[in-house]
């Protein structure tokens, strides 16, 4: 199969255009390494156009009955299920991952503006009874303005979605930045809001220079509150710029996923359900799980099968319908990834698979399994943010515990067993935003997403991620 990709514009004040100084950014297929397309690159008179009209759409989205919000939004979750494969086509080709991957991402965002227009509907203040009997006492929910929001390339519209569609639940209006690397897909998202009937100004997207975009925004009056999801380098000097001026800030930074699987554990189930999870999108996930702990009892058969399962795993074009791996999203990655296994061997460990760059064409990685390796090693401590996995015994669930909480991340983390004190344990004492026992439940639309400590703040999912949108008021009240 293949896809035909286009060059993709700025769409400022509901109107898809060039950038004012005409000049374009180069989008590249991760699987071949071939130009594909051409991007818009904003200059500071886009974004002033942006951030004017921004304000406009504010003025207009607040005003909007909730109910017609709810419409429009519901409106642009089916148009979203419609263009399905078209969208999962450029996906596809801009990031790596296998078409179904990106049809399940595409479809997983309808849900997500499905859910926050159900919550436009429910955000409720309060009637606080008052001392005096003439007095009312009223909490409202308002919205909080214009928002900026910047995005990844690892899901690029997933990443997207969840901050357009808070923002337009709560009534306000936003900036998205979304990344140069993987531009199409998320700007058939904001193409889907559009045509669905949100009023120009509303949504705004752009793409550029990140580090001068952000820099122009964040600090704007017209921005009331930023959303970044990213690694945790950056999301700490744009929450410190934010802080500065004292903008609200939610934050989704980077992780280094603990997974403990007791010797109680279903290991057959383990394995095949976290292999998955590990290969998703080629390990290139916040939430990816990366540190395994194995209880000595059963580490040798849990790294057998796991190793084995990584092993067999079909990696090639995602076009490709047997395809079950694709591609790191750029050349970096594979530098990184390779570093980080050499290190991690000069340290002392073991390497049972993979390990290496697959062929000189395309940005292809071998799963790769590494083993009792030293806390020494580079992968101990940095995110490897591809499809490496490291496995090291524990003897005592206090260990493994410790280890989990050894680095200062905060993000998911995972477990595995058949006792319930084990269970009640890892819920409650392992510091994460997020614990999944015995099952994948993460990243629905429904449940909180967000991490603790250097993983960031705040939650993008769930009922708590609108309140990060709205502003309470204190009105109270008495008869003329």
């Amino acid at each position: 199969m293949s896809a035909t990709y286009p060059d993709t514009l700025l769409f400022i004040d509901g109107r898809w255009r060039a950038g004012a100084g005409g000049r374009t950014i180069p989008v590249s297929d991760p699987a071949t390494s071939e130009v594909i397309g051409q991007l818009a690159r904003a200059e500071i008179a886009d974004l002033d156009e942006a951030l004017a009209a921004a304000a406009r759409g504010f003025a207009t989205w607040r005003a909007t009955g909730v109910f017609e919000r709810y419409r429009i939004m519901r409106r642009a979750a089916d148009l979203l299920r419609g263009r399905v494969d078209g969208i999962a086509g450029l996906m596809t080709r801009e990031q790596g991952k296998p078409l179904a991957e990106a049809r399940a991402e595409t479809l997983a965002a309808a849900d997500t503006i499905d859910w926050f227009a159900e919550e436009a509907r429910r955000a409720y203040g309060q009637i606080i009874p008052a001392r005096a009997p003439n007095v009312t006492q009223m909490a409202l929910k308002l919205p909080v303005g214009p928002v900026a929001a910047f995005t990844p390339w690892n899901f690029p519209i997933n990443q997207a979605v969840r901050k357009i569609s808070a923002a337009l639940a709560a009534g306000c209006s936003i900036i998205v930045k979304a990344p140069e690397e993987t531009p199409a897909s998320p700007a058939e998202l904001i193409r889907a809001l559009a045509d669905a009937g949100v009023p120009a100004g509303v949504v705004n997207l752009v793409y550029g220079v990140p580090a001068e975009i952000s820099e122009y925004l964040i600090p704007h009056p017209v921005i009331r509150k930023i959303s970044f999801t990213g690694s945790t380098p950056i999301g700490k000097h744009l929450a410190a710029l934010a802080g500065q001026h004292m903008k609200r800030a939610t934050m989704e930074l980077g992780g280094h996923a603990p997974v403990i699987v007791a010797a109680d554990a279903d290991l057959g189930k383990a394995v095949k359900l976290i292999a998955a999870a590990k290969l998703r999108n080629a390990g290139q996930v916040c939430i990816s799980p990366t540190r395994f702990l194995v209880e000595e009892a059963a580490f040798e058969p849990f790294l057998s099968g796991f190793a084995d399962a990584l092993g067999a795993t079909r990696v090639g074009n995602g076009l490709d319908p047997d395809s079950q791996m694709g591609p790191l999203a750029n050349e970096r990655r594979v530098s990184a990834l390779e570093g980080l296994v050499a290190d991690a061997v000069d340290q002392g460990a073991r390497l049972v698979t993979g390990g290496k760059r697959i062929g000189n064409i395309g940005n292809f990685f071998e799963p790769t399994v590494l083993a009792e390796v030293p806390l020494s090693a580079r992968i101990m401590s940095e995110e490897p943010f591809g499809p490496i996995a490291v496995v090291n015994p524990f003897a005592t669930l206090d260990e493994a515990i410790a280890e989990a909480n050894r680095l200062p991340f905060g993000l998911a983390s995972y477990g595995f067993s058949r006792s319930a004190e084990t269970i009640r344990r890892l819920g409650l004492e392992i510091e994460a935003g997020m614990t999944t026992i015995n099952h994948f439940g993460l990243a629905l639309p429904e449940v909180p997403f967000g991490g603790v400590r250097e993983s960031g703040h705040g939650t993008e999912g769930g009922s708590e991620a609108i309140e990060a949108y709205l502003v309470t008021k204190f009105v109270t009240q008495t008869a003329a």
